[in-house]
């Protein structure tokens, strides 16, 4: 879609959000700004260029993103808990569960939009909802598989092959979704599950370990170590391989035959912000059908919502994460969470150290 086809485009995200029960802003209102934590790159452009300025227009307000991770996210609303800097964040859906639990987030009030979600992405009690449905597999440098003629990786167990010795990249435990995921899937192939990880953390040593050239806090690392031939292999998601695809990076995505594990990417409305009705509103923007469009075709985020128009490179997109979702795995994050902070500690003096 060029930006000359985009202004219909945003045309209707303003219709979509007027059937949402919204109305324009009076003239000469008074400008606010709402402050929306979220991942940068990618996502924050998409959102930035061609979702928010529809919604800002409408309103007559200014939408500012918060960049970082979902663990930076959640610590800053953590710290400004009682009197919070930002209106709406997004997090990984494990991170969004340790958010609720911690009272940082409120119930969001039923809509059209809300209602239209795949149940999965609803999170219990409306208390959050998901914006994009993806999961965590593997992706390679392609460029060089291709050069040393290896087969595509096909298991998470391919992160132990000693031909990658000191390729592989992996994101730390402590900090990144993509990191614990990868983690917890190696966990299960040695034994173990979501409340048992000593049969991952006793295997890591001797098998994934001696590959590991870096761990890294988060996935923004990579795109400089796939071009300087440093990364082979590495937990990543199908969008996240798509974004790296169009700065030209050249990255695949693999399906691990044991499967990739399900993220949603929700967003919760922080609880006691100073714009509650408005942050309202853009909560339910952001799940209409071409507000998820749109983010879709400029930030490849698959949409939660099933009315969301599907075109161009979308349609492939789409229908690869419907393939792929066949054998996903689902975590289980009230073990997960509850654990979650001895395993850190024990990852970093253990692993990472």
């Amino acid at each position: 879609m060029t930006r000359r086809t985009l202004l219909p485009a945003l045309a209707t995200a303003v219709a979509a959000a007027a059937l949402l029960g919204t109305a324009a802003a009076p003239a000469g209102a008074q400008t606010k700004t709402l402050y929306i934590g979220m991942n940068g790159g990618t996502m924050e452009k998409a959102y930035t260029q061609y979702v928010f300025p529809a919604f800002e227009k409408l309103h007559n307000v200014k939408v500012v993103v918060v960049p970082g991770t979902s663990s930076d996210i959640l610590a800053k609303a953590q710290a400004n808990k009682d009197r919070p800097q930002m209106h709406v964040m997004f997090l990984d859906d494990g991170v969004m569960m340790r958010a609720i639990g911690m009272g940082l987030c409120q119930k969001q009030k039923p809509s059209e939009a809300l209602k239209s979600l795949y149940p999965a992405a609803r999170f219990k009690d409306d208390m959050a909802s998901g914006v994009s449905l993806g999961m965590t597999g593997l992706a390679y440098n392609k460029k060089m598989y291709d050069e040393k003629k290896w087969a595509p990786p096909t298991s998470w167990m391919d992160l132990a092959d000693p031909k990658l010795k000191g390729k592989v990249v992996f994101q730390s435990l402590s900090s990144s979704t993509f990191g614990l995921h990868g983690f917890l899937m190696f966990n299960r192939i040695q034994g173990g599950n979501d409340q048992n990880v000593e049969p991952g953390f006793k295997a890591w040593a001797s098998k994934i370990g001696p590959n590991v050239l870096e761990y890294i806090p988060s996935s923004a690392k990579i795109s400089e170590m796939v071009q300087t031939g440093e990364a082979a292999l590495f937990p990543l998601t199908p969008t996240g391989v798509a974004a790296l695809k169009a700065k030209g990076i050249p990255v695949e995505y693999a399906q691990p035959k044991e499967g990739s594990v399900v993220l949603v990417v929700g967003q919760c409305l922080i609880a006691n912000n100073s714009e509650p009705e408005l942050a309202q509103k853009l909560t339910e923007f952001l799940l209409s059908p071409q507000a998820q469009a749109n983010v879709l075709q400029f930030g490849a985020q698959i949409p939660t919502n099933p009315k969301a128009p599907v075109v161009g490179d979308g349609v492939a997109q789409v229908a690869a994460i419907n393939q792929w979702m066949k054998n996903a795995v689902t975590v289980d994050w009230d073990s997960i969470n509850a654990n979650r902070p001895t395993w850190n500690a024990r990852w970093n003096k253990t692993v990472e150290r």
